[in-house]
């Protein structure tokens, strides 16, 4: 639907890293929410028990940050993802 491919993904107490191929047409803003809509469906669904500690019903917050790799080797991105919950 927007084709985007999730290349890696992370995660740390406050927040997540997602690495993602995307073609420069793609609009991102529509792809982030529809990605934060259904994962946070998804795991409401498979968790029930994390709606306690939730704020009313959200599961995200409002905000998110989106940067391109221009310059940088796609390795380096993907190992520096990989290695956030090894601290």
């Amino acid at each position: 639907m927007y084709g985007v491919e999730i290349i890696e993904s992370n995660w740390e107490a406050d927040h997540i890293h997602v690495l993602f191929d995307a073609m420069p047409s793609t609009n991102l803003v529509k792809f982030i929410n529809a990605y934060k809509t259904a994962s946070s469906r998804i795991i409401k669904r498979d968790y029930p028990t994390i709606k306690r500690f939730l704020w009313k019903s959200a599961f995200w917050k409002t905000g998110y940050f989106i940067t391109t790799s221009g310059g940088v080797n796609i390795e380096t991105i993907r190992k520096y993802i990989e290695r956030q919950r090894k601290k």
